[in-house]
C-alpha cells in the first residue's frame, strides 16, 4: 500500500520501517477500498505514523482511551516546544479521533463507553431495567446509561466502590463537571440519571438507598426562557445560501429545508431512509423516537425538489438505505452531531446573530413562524410531534399579537 502512495525512497522507507507498519498499511487499504481519495490517504498515512510512534502496539494488548488522550497531550506539547509546523492541522482532537478509529478497526480499543471491570454488568442490568420495566424510549435509555458510565469511570479511576460511595463524592463529581463547562440543563440531566441508577442500585444492594434521595442538582424553572430561534427572514437567507451547484450545498439545502419547514430534530433528519419518501403519494414518513411511531407529512414541493436533486446529482450509489450520506469517501450515514456543524458554520458565515446556532434553533424558528401565521398551539404541537400540549405552550410567549390583545383588554367590561 505504501509504495502506491509514496515515490521518494526516503519517505517510503520512513513509512515502511516505522512501527506498526503492517497495521497502518491494513487500515489504509481498508480506507482505500471504501473509496477514499488519493489525497485523503496521503494525509492519513503520516498521521498514523505519528500515532504509532507514540503508542506502543507491540503484542495484542488493548489500548485504553486514557492512553490515547495522554499520547495526544504529549504530541501537542512536543509540537509547541519545538515550534514545528509539520502536520499543523493535525490537532489533539484529530489525533484522538484518528487513533480511536484506527484502534477500533484493529479491535484493540478499550471503548470509552465501557465501564471499569469492577462495575461490569451493572450498566447493562440497569439498561434492561429501564427498557423492560420502565418502558423508556431508546434515546432516554442511552442518555441515562451514558451519564452513569461517565460517573462510574470517574469512580473507578479513584478506586471507589459503589458500596462505600458517599454523597460528598457524588457532589465532587458534579462540581468537577460544572467546572468543565457543563451547563445547568446538562447537570440536571446527569443528576436525574444518577438518581435513577442509585434508586435501582439501592434496591439491588449495590449502594446505600439514601444516595438517590440526597443527590441534588441545579434548579430548572419551567418555561424560564424564550425559544431561541432565528427570525424567519434569516432562515430564508440561510436556505438561499445553499442554493448553488456545489454537491455539499445541494445536500445541505435539502437538510436545511427539512429542519426549517417541518421543524425536525437532528436525529429525525439523519434517521430518514430512502423508503421514507413516498414519491407516488407525495408523503414524507418521519420516525418519532419519543412517540415510537412514524408521522406522515405532505411532501412540500420545494422540499421534494431539493431531495430529488440531491438523489439524482449528489448521493453516492452505495448499499446504505440512509437518505443523507457524507459527500466524501468513505461514504457513511451522517451523525446527528454533524448537523450542528452544518448549521452553525453557515449561520456564522452569514453573520446571523442568535444565541443558539445549532439545528434545534431552526425547529424553534419554525414554531415561532407558525405562531406568527396564526396556527393554534395544538396544530403547532402536532406539526412538531409533541406528545402533549405542555411542550408547546412555551411558544405562547412569542405570540406578541395575542399578548397585546390580553394587555389591551378592558377588565372593567367584565363588571
Amino acid at each position: 500500500m505504501f509504495d502506491t502512495l509514496f515515490h521518494y525512497p526516503r519517505v517510503l522507507a520512513r513509512h515502511c520501517e516505522g512501527p506498526a507498519a503492517k497495521e497502518r498499511e491494513l487500515y489504509l487499504a481498508n480506507y482505500a477500498s471504501g473509496g477514499a481519495a488519493h489525497s485523503t490517504l496521503l494525509g492519513l498515512a503520516p498521521e498514523l505514523l505519528v500515532i504509532a510512534r507514540r503508542i506502543d502496539l507491540d503484542g495484542e494488548r488493548s489500548i485504553p482511551f486514557s492512553e490515547i488522550e495522554a499520547a495526544a497531550d504529549r504530541w501537542v506539547d512536543c509540537q509547541r516546544r519545538h515550534r514545528r509546523v509539520r502536520l499543523a492541522n493535525f490537532s489533539k482532537a484529530r489525533f484522538i479521533r484518528t487513533a480511536t478509529a484506527w484502534f477500533r478497526f484493529l479491535g484493540r480499543l478499550v471503548e470509552l463507553e465501557e465501564s471499569p471491570p469492577e462495575f461490569a454488568g451493572l450498566v447493562s442490568e440497569f439498561e434492561h431495567y429501564l427498557r423492560d420495566e420502565r418502558g423508556l424510549s431508546r434515546h432516554t435509555i442511552d442518555n441515562r446509561c451514558w451519564h452513569v458510565q461517565v460517573f462510574l469511570r470517574w469512580l473507578g479511576l479513584r478506586g471507589i466502590g459503589l458500596a462505600e460511595l458517599q454523597l460528598e463524592q457524588v457532589d465532587t463529581f458534579l462540581a468537577l463537571k460544572h467546572t468543565q463547562g457543563w451547563c445547568r440543563v446538562s447537570m440536571a440531566t446527569a443528576v436525574k440519571a444518577l438518581r435513577s441508577f442509585f434508586r435501582y442500585g439501592g434496591e439491588k444492594g449495590w449502594c446505600v438507598p439514601v444516595l438517590a434521595v440526597g443527590v441534588e442538582g441545579p434548579r430548572l424553572f419551567s418555561q424560564e426562557s424564550l425559544p431561541e430561534g432565528q427570525k424567519w427572514e434569516d432562515v430564508r437567507q440561510l436556505i438561499a445560501s445553499a442554493d448553488t451547484n456545489s454537491p455539499k450545498d445541494i445536500r445541505d439545502r435539502a437538510i436545511l429545508l427539512l429542519l426549517a419547514v417541518y421543524g425536525l430534530r437532528s436525529g429525525e433528519v439523519v434517521g430518514l431512509t430512502l423508503d421514507d419518501v413516498d414519491w407516488e403519494h407525495d408523503i414524507l414518513h418521519v420516525s418519532r423516537p419519543k412517540q415510537r411511531c412514524k408521522q406522515k407529512y405532505p411532501l412540500a414541493v420545494e422540499v421534494g425538489e431539493a431531495i430529488l436533486r440531491y438523489l439524482e446529482r449528489v448521493r453516492p450509489r452505495i448499499g446504505s438505505r440512509s437518505l443523507f450520506l457524507t459527500t466524501k469517501a468513505p461514504f457513511r450515514p451522517l451523525a446527528p452531531t454533524s448537523l450542528h456543524h452544518l448549521v452553525s458554520t453557515r449561520l456564522k458565515a452569514l453573520n446571523i446573530r442568535c444565541r443558539k446556532h445549532g439545528p434545534h434553533s431552526l425547529r424553534h424558528a419554525c414554531a415561532t413562524h407558525l405562531v406568527a401565521e396564526g396556527l393554534s398551539l395544538k396544530q403547532i404541537g402536532d406539526h412538531l410531534g409533541h406528545r402533549s400540549p405542555y411542550a408547546t405552550r412555551t411558544y405562547a410567549k412569542v405570540d406578541l399579537a395575542g399578548l397585546r390583545q390580553v394587555a389591551d383588554f378592558a377588565l372593567g367590561d367584565l363588571l
